[in-house]
């Protein structure tokens, strides 16, 4: 009976180690995925059509320049299921309008930061759902008006955010396709009033009603990415293409720009060392 007493409590010992290893192996497995980063500069080129009643009544239609820089790493949250995603886009544009007797500068930088829950349905496919927010500044300047030759662009946004990865091969060659949208359903923006000059709201402070709350009532957009990552040699590229749709209709001023940039960038997968005070990195391990 004592020998068989013992046999159990061995048994439930190793048993309670098994767990207690598989436990610290998950946990060391989630702190090595948050060190992996996926980072990512695309340049790409396309068209741009540019609207803004505050500086004319037309359309003005053109070429596009934009480059983006993301990261995206997982991080400890909800049991290693949250990725964070970041960032940041800077495009100028040159546009014509129909009669091609004027032309339009125009240029907006944004950065994003968003927390995305990921649902893994198989090994290789999975969904993502989160939000994101969105940080926008920029101009358009119109090179024929005299009283108003500018117009700012100022505007921050709570995105809605879900996208779709999904590694998978065509003829045996390693793809991972994505695809993501980002849609504004709370923020807030700058317009100064329909004919109000920029000197009347800096010069003189008249701020009555410039910043303006929006949602999708009148600011419907859309920003959406369609990316192709893919290997080539010892490196990984990403093919993309851009659909940003932003347009806004505050304080009797109607503005759109829509974007279809076509981006060719480089992949890197970098893993983070994390220095603790009175550690080093291994000297083999540095370039410096």
């Amino acid at each position: 009976m004592t020998k068989n007493r013992y046999s159990y409590i061995g048994a439930l010992v190793c048993c309670l180690l098994f767990i207690g290893i598989q436990q610290s192996r998950a946990q060391a497995d989630s702190l090595r995925a948050t060190r992996f980063i996926t980072r990512t500069t695309s340049y790409g080129l396309g068209f741009t059509n540019v609207f803004d009643t505050y500086l004319s009544p037309q359309e003005y239609k053109g070429a596009e320049f934009r480059v983006i820089r993301e990261s995206m790493r997982m991080t400890n949250l909800l049991d290693g299921n949250v990725s964070v995603q970041t960032m940041f886009q800077g495009n100028v544009s040159y546009t014509h309008n129909r009669a091609d007797n004027n032309n339009m500068f125009s240029g907006l930088f944004n950065w994003n930061y968003g927390l995305h829950y990921q649902f893994r349905l198989t090994p290789e496919f999975k969904i993502l759902a989160g939000a994101v927010l969105d940080l926008n500044g920029g101009f358009i300047y119109n090179l024929r008006n005299t009283n108003n030759p500018a117009s700012a662009r100022a505007f921050i946004n709570l995105d809605a955010s879900a996208m779709a990865i999904w590694n998978t091969r065509i003829k045996k060659y390693p793809v991972t396709l994505r695809y993501q949208i980002n849609a504004p359903f709370l923020g807030v923006m700058f317009s100064p009033h329909y004919g109000q000059s920029y000197y009347e709201i800096f010069s003189l402070g008249n701020w009555d009603g410039v910043i303006k709350f929006t949602s999708v009532y009148n600011q419907p957009s859309l920003r959406q990415w369609l990316t192709a990552d893919f290997p080539i040699r010892y490196s990984k590229i990403r093919v993309s293409y851009v659909a940003d749709i932003q347009q806004s209709k505050v304080n009797g001023l109607k503005t759109h720009v829509y974007s279809h940039i076509f981006m060719l960038g480089v992949v890197k997968e970098l893993y983070r060392i994390k220095e603790k005070w009175g550690t080093d990195v291994p000297p083999n391990l540095r370039a410096y």
